[in-house]
């Protein structure tokens, strides 16, 4: 393939590079993978109004969220395994994320820790937490306090873990289990299995230390379960830990968002988690406009976003910006961090080419003017038949 020139390009790219089994795991939803097609036609459908005779000979797509600057409306999404789909994947993806000048959310089922991103990339870094066990989510959360990074996110979108039946068909886990078909799947794939040959197989880094060793929370790691248990009651319990920026993530109902900065959060992040949970949940887009209208602070989006144009649809609905989780992972897994960079210059390009025709200088300018609303056209249009 020539120089990829879209999203899409990257991820043939690393469709070619990895193993079935691995690519399925980057790739699949939950149940039918209904979902993931919905998070595209959420996108899809929306359209733009451009207005013309705008001067856009100057476009700014920069932008400032939680009083820091950042270079673009983007972030790089949390994401686990990121190993298995490059050598020092998290590293990779967060050295990326600061050369472009945008936050990096390291997820605690990375495979590289705490410490050691926050010691080995420069740049924004966010700890996404998912609460398995309260004490170790509390150990992880002051360790990322100590480690200097400026937010925590805290998943609730996993009570239970989605049924992906990709994975389950293909046997999928960590560490690998090794047969007949992974093996031949892996001399299909020389490169990928070179890689992993040369660098290990990737662990679950942030429960490697000593602090995880007793019994309880073993138990814990080893069933893989989420506390089914914390809800909004437990929120105040996260907040007096955490003493800086806190975002909320998984949640698509306006009044949920609501109930969560009135208990203390900084922002929201409407997310059905790419469609790996519940497969049939409603688009982070179809709820975005009623909760940024619902509540005060900032609200986020992820899951779906393949284009530029995405980005500004989300922004102009009211998102303040938009996390990129499957995008910059095809960039990972098909050239490590050129691939990475490469979807980020993409996303980058198209953000200002989106921008400048629909006649908009800056991305801090978008709103609802910029998005076609056909049932508005239509109240106006009979408004102006009654004159």
């Amino acid at each position: 393939m020539r120089k990829p020139i879209n999203v899409a390009d990257y991820r043939t790219l690393a469709k070619k590079r990895l193993p079935r089994m691995v690519f399925d795991y980057l790739e699949g939803g939950a149940e039918d993978e209904l979902g993931l097609l919905h998070n595209r036609r959420a996108f899809e459908k929306i359209r733009f109004t451009s207005h013309r005779l705008t001067d856009v000979s100057k476009r700014h797509i920069d932008t400032e969220l939680f009083d820091r600057p950042q270079k673009a409306p983007v972030i790089i999404a949390p994401t686990g395994l990121n190993g298995l789909l490059w050598p020092n994947g998290d590293l990779v993806l967060a050295r990326a994320a600061a050369k472009f000048g945008i936050p990096f959310v390291l997820s605690t089922a990375s495979t590289a820790s705490i410490e050691t991103v926050a010691r080995a990339a420069d740049g924004d870094h966010w700890f996404q937490l998912y609460v398995v066990h309260r004490r170790l989510a509390e150990l992880l959360v002051k360790r990322a306090l100590r480690c200097g990074y400026s937010t925590l996110v805290l998943t609730t979108d996993v009570g239970v873990n989605g049924k992906r039946e990709r994975d389950s068909r293909n046997g999928f886990s960590l560490p690998i289990k090794y047969n007949l078909r992974t093996i031949m799947d892996g001399v299909l794939h020389p490169r990928w299995s070179l890689d992993l040959l040369h660098h290990g197989v990737p662990q679950l880094a942030n429960f490697a230390s000593s602090e995880f060793q007793d019994s309880d929370l073993q138990a814990a790691l080893l069933s893989r379960q989420m506390d089914a248990s914390f809800s909004f009651d437990d929120l105040k319990w996260l907040r007096d830990l955490w003493p800086h920026t806190l975002l909320i993530k998984g949640l698509s109902l306006p009044e949920d968002a609501a109930r969560c900065m009135m208990l203390g959060a900084d922002g929201v992040i409407l997310s059905n988690h790419g469609g790996r949970q519940l497969d049939s949940a409603v688009s982070p887009m179809e709820t975005l406009a009623s909760t940024a209208a619902r509540i005060s602070g900032p609200v986020l989006v992820d899951s779906g976003v393949r284009r530029g144009s995405d980005v500004i649809k989300a922004l102009a609905l009211g998102a303040k910006a938009v996390l990129l989780g499957r995008a910059t992972l095809y960039g990972l897994a098909a050239n490590g961090q050129d691939g990475v960079e490469g979807v980020l210059d993409i996303f980058m390009d198209e953000i200002d080419r989106t921008l400048a025709q629909i006649g908009c200088p800056s991305v801090s300018h978008l709103s609802g003017d910029f998005i076609f609303d056909a049932n508005a056209r239509k109240v106006a249009s009979k408004k102006l038949l009654q004159i």
